[in-house]
């Protein structure tokens, strides 16, 4: 073999490769780069939403993601929130929401676009056929999961965070909550086990409350039995007047919500303390009938800490003492 040969054609080989790479260089130089303003999330569903900068038009459609919003901007950049946030019963950020234009139950889609959103903000329990659609008309939609648990809460937070173009935000949110939990906590560890009570929640959503259900770990963390889960009913189960009784609560909690007052809650109500079968129970015996704020109980955003400790005040009195219309917001 003709060494001479050999060298020029592995010398010729080695410019092609270097030419070669040099035209691909050349090639990324010209491909115009990324926005420094554009970012992308993956929401719950592993939907991946491009976004060319941080949307100021915002739709939130449940009481819960407008709170977490609300924690993580300014209410000038929210569009529509549900329909009870300025409810002082089921809301505790109803000044805040008044800075928010629409108000929402279940908005067909047309009724979404003509607010024209450059965000939606929606849960993933219920029906969200809406979301396919908007997505095919263009819309930006991040959907997140319905909480179960208070981890549920912490990352609700951290993906609706980035996908407001706020991240840092959303983990002083999350420290902040963590924070306050663990005040909670202090207080609750110097309870005697003696003293811990057993609760009822009787709540509207008759299959709300049990194993799996973010107000269980509430009652966990505030150092109360939760009676539903103890008897071992499971998020969706429904609870009968004859699990009550063979429950036996210290405390019954009785629902707050009134529909803007157009719900009739003394009748529901009646239904529960006039029922003759349910006499003997030892909470209606003894008129240990609580009624802890709707507004902190039902929530699951970063003010979940205060519904923690609406429930140990509710049980355990005023060491746990909790104003009205508290919120968490990292917002400067």
């Amino acid at each position: 073999m003709d060494l001479k040969k050999e060298k020029s054609s592995a010398v010729r080989f080695c410019l092609l490769i270097i030419f070669m790479l040099s035209l691909a260089g050349c090639g990324l130089n010209q491909t115009a780069a990324p926005d420094k303003g554009s970012y992308q999330v993956t929401d719950d569903q592993g939907t991946v939403v491009d976004f060319a900068e941080k949307p100021k038009r915002i739709a939130s459609l449940t009481i819960s993601t407008d709170n977490i919003l609300l924690g993580l901007v300014k209410p000038e950049r929210i569009v529509c929130a549900n329909v009870l946030i300025d409810d002082p019963v089921s809301s505790n950020v109803v000044e805040l929401a008044k800075n928010i234009p629409n108000k929402v139950r279940h908005p067909k889609v047309e009724e979404i676009l003509a607010m024209e959103p450059d965000l939606v903000v929606a849960s993933d329990w219920g029906d969200i056929g809406y979301v396919e659609s908007l997505r095919n008309m263009g819309i930006k939609v991040v959907v997140v999961k319905g909480p179960k648990s208070l981890q549920d809460v912490r990352d609700n937070i951290g993906l609706i965070a980035k996908a407001v173009g706020e991240p840092q935000r959303g983990s002083r949110l999350i420290a902040m909550m963590d924070e306050k939990l663990q005040e909670i906590k202090a207080k609750v560890d110097r309870i005697p086990q003696s003293e811990r009570k057993r609760v009822l929640l009787i709540s509207l959503m008759n299959n709300y409350g049990g194993k799996d259900c973010i107000y269980d770990e509430a009652c966990q963390l505030a150092g109360a039995t939760n009676c539903l889960s103890e008897y071992g009913l499971k998020r969706g189960d429904k609870l009968t007047k004859e699990m009550m009784v063979q429950m036996d609560p210290d405390i019954i909690f009785l629902p707050t919500y009134t529909a803007h007052g157009t719900f009739d809650l003394q009748s529901f109500r009646d239904k529960y303390l006039k029922d003759p079968a349910l006499q003997q129970m030892k909470a209606i015996r003894n008129g240990s009938i609580r009624e802890p704020r709707d507004s902190y109980i039902y929530t699951a955003s970063q003010d979940f800490c205060y519904g923690v400790q609406e429930i140990a005040y509710t049980v355990y009195g005023d060491e746990f003492k909790l104003d009205d219309q508290q919120h968490l917001s990292a917002v400067d």
